[in-house]
C-alpha cells in the first residue's frame, strides 16, 4: 500500500518510492530503505531503495542492452518521445512542484520555477534530436573524400545534487535521450522521488525499457555506489553536477577507464554593482538570485561588490526589500523563503555568521537560526563591510547569508571578483557600455549576466571555468556534443577529381 502523503495527489500513478532498472520498479538487493525528510518539519515523509555498488552492474547492463536498440531508433521519434514527456509533466506539474517542496523545502512557488525552468529543456532537446549533423570536404590529396558522422557514446551515468532534483535531471537526461544514449541517474538522498515521478512520466511517453533508469541510494551509500557507476567498463559518459570536492574525485575514477566527463561544480560567483547602475534593477535581481532556495545554488550571488558612492544607499534599499520576505514551510500560504534542505546548511551558515563578526562585520539583518520553527530555518542575513579574510570570501554559502563588499575602481571589483579558485558565473549591473565589454572580457566566469541575475535557460550553454568544471550543458549543439563521439570516414574515388 502506497504511504499516507503529507500532499493531496491528483494522480496516485505519479507517486513512486522504487527503484526503476530495465523498465522494472525494484527494491534494492539488500531489501533495505532509507527515509525522505521534509527539511521544513523535520519530519520523515516517504522511503526510497537504499541500492549499493551491489545494485550497480544489473542496472547498467539492461541500460546497455537498452542502448542496442535505442542508439538505431530514428531522431523524429527520439524527438517525439521527448515531447510527450514534455506534455506529461506539464500535465502533471502541480503534484511533481509539491513533491519537490517537501524534499527540498522550496516554496510552491519556487517549485513551479523550476518545472517552468526545467521543461525548456525537453521542449530544446526534442528539438536537437533531428539536428544532429556530420560533415563532407574535399581535402587536399586527390580522388579522395572526408566525411564525420556523429553517433551516441553509450550508457551515461547522471549524479545529481538535491537543489534542482527536476531542472538537473531534464537539463542532462534531455540532451541524452536525444542524442540516442540510456541513462541512469542517482538522485541525491534528498530528492528520489521527484526524479522516480519522471521517470514513471518517461515511461509512459513511450520510451523503451531500459533508456531511462533511476538508482536511489542513501548519503551513506552515495560514494560507492557512484564509484561503482563510474567505474563500470560499459558506462561511456558520467555528468556530475555538486562540489567541487566530489567533483575532482569523479575526474579521477573515470581517468582509469577514460570516460567522458561533464562537471558543473561549485560556484563562488561575484555580483558588482557600479555608481551608474539603475539600484532598483540591481537590487530586484540579486533579491531573486540570492533567496530563491534560501540561497541554495550553485549560481546564486555569493559576493556582492557595491561602489562606494552607492554602497549605503543599496544596503538600505536591500535590507528594506529582503525584510518583507516571509520565512516558513515551502507549503504555506504566503511564504516567499523556504528552509534550507539540509542540518549541514544551517551549520555552515551559522560558521560563516560567526566568522564575519570576528572579523569586524556588521549584521544589519538576521544572523541566526529561527526560533521556535521545527524544520531547517535560517533567517535572511545581510552582513556589511565585508573583508576578503572572511570564510564567506572564499567559502560558498548555499544559505541565505549574504555580505556587502565596497570597492573604489572598477580595477579593483575586477581583481576581487577572479580572486577565487571558481568560474562559474559572475554578474555586473552598469549602464556604461564600454566597462561592459570590458567586464565581459575581464570576468573569470563561464557566464556573465550583465544587467541581470537570471542567466540560464536551455538555448544558453551552461558551464564555468577553473576549479567549475568543463563541459557544457544546454545550448545549441554544444550540450548534445558531450553525448555524441565523432567518426571520421575516408574514401578514396576512382575516376574523379
Amino acid at each position: 500500500m502506497a504511504p499516507k502523503l503529507p500532499f493531496e495527489v491528483k494522480n496516485p500513478s505519479l507517486f513512486k518510492d522504487k527503484s526503476l532498472v530495465g523498465g522494472q520498479w525494484v527494491e534494492a538487493k539488500s531489501g533495505k530503505r532509507f527515509d525522505v525528510i521534509d527539511p521544513g518539519s523535520d519530519k520523515v515523509w516517504a522511503s526510497a531503495p537504499d541500492n549499493s555498488a551491489e545494485d550497480v552492474d544489473a542496472t547498467v547492463n539492461a541500460a546497455y542492452e537498452a542502448f542496442q536498440t535505442y542508439r538505431k531508433v530514428n531522431p523524429r521519434t527520439r524527438a517525439q518521445w521527448l515531447l510527450k514527456w514534455d506534455a506529461l509533466i506539464r500535465e502533471n506539474r502541480d503534484d511533481i512542484a509539491h513533491i519537490v517542496t517537501y524534499e527540498t523545502g522550496k516554496p510552491l512557488a519556487e517549485s513551479q520555477g523550476e518545472l517552468d525552468y526545467a521543461l525548456g529543456f525537453t521542449w530544446w532537446f526534442a528539438g536537437e534530436a533531428e539536428r544532429i549533423t556530420g560533415t563532407i570536404q574535399t581535402p587536399s590529396a586527390p580522388g579522395r573524400r572526408v566525411f564525420t558522422v556523429k553517433q551516441p557514446i553509450g550508457v551515461a551515468a547522471a549524479l545529481v545534487p538535491w537543489n534542482f532534483p527536476i531542472a538537473m535531471i531534464l537539463r542532462k537526461a534531455g540532451a541524452a535521450l536525444a542524442a540516442g544514449c540510456t541513462m541512469i541517474v542517482k538522485p541525491s538522498p534528498e530528492t528520489p522521488l521527484s526524479v522516480l515521478a519522471l521517470a514513471e512520466l518517461a515511461m509512459q511517453a513511450g520510451f523503451p525499457k531500459g533508456v531511462f533508469s533511476v538508482l536511489t541510494t542513501s548519503l551513506e551509500n552515495t560514494p560507492p555506489l557512484s564509484e561503482a557507476l563510474c567505474r563500470h567498463p560499459l558506462i561511456k559518459k558520467v555528468t556530475f553536477t555538486g562540489s567541487t570536492r566530489v567533483g575532482k574525485l569523479v575526474a579521477k575514477l573515470c581517468s582509469d577507464g577514460l570516460k567522458k566527463v561533464t562537471l558543473e561544480l561549485g560556484g563562488n560567483c561575484p555580483f558588482l554593482i557600479f555608481d551608474d547602475a539603475d539600484l532598483n534593477q540591481a537590487s530586484d535581481a540579486l533579491m531573486l538570485l540570492k533567496w530563491r532556495h534560501a540561497g541554495q545554488a550553485c549560481i546564486t550571488a555569493n559576493r556582492v561588490y557595491v561602489q562606494k558612492g552607492v554602497y549605503d544607499k543599496f544596503a538600505q534599499l536591500l535590507k528594506e526589500k529582503t525584510s518583507k520576505l516571509v520565512v516558513g514551510h515551502g507549503a504555506g500560504k504566503g511564504t516567499t523563503m523556504g528552509p534550507v534542505t539540509t542540518p549541514r546548511s544551517l551549520d555552515k551558515a551559522t560558521n560563516q555568521v560567526e566568522d564575519a563578526k570576528k572579523h569586524g562585520g556588521q549584521i544589519i539583518l538576521g544572523g541566526g537560526k529561527v526560533i521556535g520553527k521545527s524544520g531547517y530555518f535560517f533567517e535572511p542575513t545581510i552582513i556589511l563591510g565585508a573583508k576578503k579574510e572572511m570564510l564567506i570570501t572564499s567559502e560558498e554559502t548555499f544559505a541565505p547569508v549574504l555580505a556587502l563588499y565596497s570597492f573604489d575602481t572598477e580595477e579593483e571589483a575586477v581583481t576581487a571578483a577572479n580572486n577565487t579558485s571558481m568560474g562559474l558565473a559572475s554578474y555586473f549591473f552598469t549602464k556604461n557600455v564600454d566597462r561592459t565589454w570590458r567586464l565581459l572580457e575581464n570576468l573569470e566566469a563561464g557566464m556573465i549576466g550583465m544587467n541581470t541575475g537570471n542567466a540560464s535557460a536551455a538555448e544558453s550553454p551552461f558551464g564555468g571555468i577553473k576549479e567549475s568544471g568543463y563541459g557544457k550543458e544546454s545550448g545549441k549543439d554544444v550540450a548534445i556534443n558531450e553525448y555524441l563521439i565523432t567518426k571520421t570516414g575516408t574514401l578514396t574515388l576512382d575516376g574523379h577529381f
